[in-house]
């Protein structure tokens, strides 16, 4: 069997991983230059793992099946260094955020840093290149996928027998396209992911960070939207997400250099009704709009008081943004983002700080916009010869979950 896979990311690992050595001719076409510039998002940046069957996605995955993958990645790097926590493995930890209305998420973190990445990507792709079934091709951008009978077409040119589509959130386009063509490939699309970055100084979250590396937990914010933490990096670093329309804020941290802020994600969950039914488009659109305001592909920095407070941010205070000054601007985040999802965030973090003093310090950071793009959850038993794995499938949100997503779809495909 010809079997083409779109994208290299984590969700392609896992299924490279148990295609290797097999009968089948698997081709990945990835449109980055090389392996180190391909879109392999969290494992490019920061490297964190985890196992944990409350986040990460949609699936029922087998913590005993999480942790093989995360020991896969862990056996990339050269001296297998990696730094762990487990959050609120503590009690005392998660009855202090329970009883004020928080719901601690409990998982096992591995952080692998964003300085092992290159060595940890070199030797996936060195393994896979060594199996004469596995073909790479980078600078390939897939943009036409043409569904027929028996076989599935990619840019009116290449025939393969089956489709893999492992384009993570930064192939939204691709997905979208094949959507508009196939819209009834669509089983729910009525949520969306959109938030700012928050950056502060170590000293007021460092029990959380000794305690558990990263804290992972939900909120039912006052205007119902559920709000919640993604992605903390201790002693880590702001940084943009570049897709071809708009840029977006991440953050990660490096397993050597450390600095003297922590960032975290703050998400609020929209989740809407009929007639909706674009949660990429939507935001997509908060993204641009973001993007107008700061100008020349920048995202917006704002201290938390003026964005509490809708005011336009002109000068910084104690902390430092680790963000590099050309792709930023100090604006206002207010007159981009609804009110409903500022308010959700403000109440988050006012609520948090009572629990952890200093959050809500005026003159931390906020950046904007951070967008998910994996809401569209698509049917994968629609078509024969097409499927979508990973974050891009909507049903996963992490590396280890959609890993083994990747991988389980190999194994039925075998």
């Amino acid at each position: 069997m010809k079997i083409a896979v779109v994208g290299f990311g984590a969700a392609a690992i896992g299924f490279l991983e148990n295609m290797k050595g097999t009968k089948h001719q698997i081709h990945v076409f990835e449109q980055s230059k090389d392996v180190y510039s391909s879109s392999i998002s969290g494992i490019r940046a920061d490297g964190k793992l985890f196992v944990s069957e409350q986040m990460g996605g949609e699936l029922e995955i087998d913590p005993e099946l999480q942790k093989k993958m995360v020991d896969f990645y862990i056996n990339k790097t050269k001296e297998k260094r990696y730094e762990t926590g487990t959050s609120f493995g503590n009690e005392e930890f998660y009855r202090q955020f329970y009883r004020k209305g928080f719901q601690p998420i409990i998982s096992d973190f591995y952080h692998l840093g964003t300085d092992q990445l290159k060595e940890v990507l070199f030797n996936i792709y060195k393994d896979f290149s060594s199996y004469k079934n596995i073909h790479f091709h980078f600078n390939h951008k897939v943009q036409e996928i043409e569904i027929l009978a028996n076989k599935v077409i990619l840019d009116h040119e290449n025939d393969f027998d089956k489709v893999i589509v492992a384009v993570g959130r930064s192939g939204h386009k691709l997905v979208r396209n094949i959507i508009k063509k196939f819209p009834e490939i669509v089983s729910d699309n009525t949520k969306v992911d959109l938030g700012v970055r928050f950056e502060l100084p170590n000293h007021i979250v460092e029990k959380l960070n000794q305690e558990m590396y990263e804290f992972k937990v939900r909120y039912r914010s006052k205007t119902g939207y559920t709000v919640r933490t993604f992605c903390n990096n201790p002693s880590g670093y702001v940084v943009t997400e570049k897709y071809d329309d708009f840029v977006t804020v991440n953050g990660h941290s490096k397993y050597k250099e450390k600095s003297e802020t922590t960032n975290f994600a703050i998400l609020t969950t929209v989740s809407l009704t009929v007639p909706f039914d674009d949660p990429v488009g939507y935001g997509s659109y908060i993204a641009k709009l973001t993007n107008i305001l700061a100008g020349d592909r920048k995202v917006i920095l704002q201290t938390y008081d003026n964005f509490k407070n809708s005011k336009r941010t002109k000068h910084l205070y104690r902390v430092k943004p680790t963000l590099g000054e050309d792709n930023f601007i100090l604006g206002d985040i207010n007159l981009a983002f609804p009110r409903r999802i500022t308010e959700s965030i403000i109440d988050f973090v006012e609520n948090l700080d009572k629990i952890v003093p200093g959050v809500a310090n005026e003159d931390n950071l906020v950046y904007a916009p951070e967008v998910k793009f994996y809401s569209n959850k698509l049917n994968n038993e629609m078509f024969e010869n097409l499927f979508f794995i990973g974050d891009c499938s909507g049903y996963t949100r992490s590396i280890i979950y959609a890993t083994v997503h990747g991988y389980l779809t190999a194994k039925s495909l075998k």
